[in-house]
């Protein structure tokens, strides 16, 4: 069983995922809304997929947070403070766009390895397998998206 002080920094760690979650959630929304280019309506209908993937994952990692009796991230100031991910800067090209969601995922993987075994540290099973699906994901979408670009 986790002691407070571990369960209070699976639940840090977790927060900062949610932040993460958060950011890429409008700044996939802001490169679906303005993508332009041959790529897109290959871009725009994957962004689509990806902001969704992200609102999946904010929710889940938010109920987890409550499920272990802490308090998650819930407004946008809080997760621009925390977050690894940075907000769209409005301009970028299509390319542009991709290569910022690899970088953005790749920051995240390795995030993830460290909130993982933080996790199983703390003997919360539950939350690192919750982790590892997310980076399962973030793998398989960085190979992809890596893959487009040539």
């Amino acid at each position: 069983m986790a002691t407070a002080t571990e369960t209070k920094s699976v639940v840090e760690t977790i927060n900062k995922q949610i932040a993460n979650w958060g950011v890429l959630y409008v700044k996939i929304h802001n490169y679906h809304w303005f993508v332009k280019g041959k790529q897109f309506f290959t871009l725009h209908e994957k962004f689509e997929e990806l902001y969704t993937e992200a609102s999946k994952w904010l929710d889940e990692l938010a109920e987890r947070v409550l499920a272990i009796k802490g308090r998650p991230i819930a407004t946008m100031k809080d997760m621009l403070a925390e977050a690894s991910v940075k907000e769209a800067a409005g301009d970028e090209s299509a390319d542009q766009m991709v290569k910022t969601i690899v970088k953005d995922f790749q920051t995240m993987i390795g995030e993830m390895r460290k909130a993982i075994e933080q996790a199983e540290q703390a003997g919360d099973h539950t939350s690192a397998d919750m982790l590892t699906g997310i980076q399962n994901s973030l793998e398989k979408h960085v190979w992809m998206l890596e893959a487009s670009l040539g």
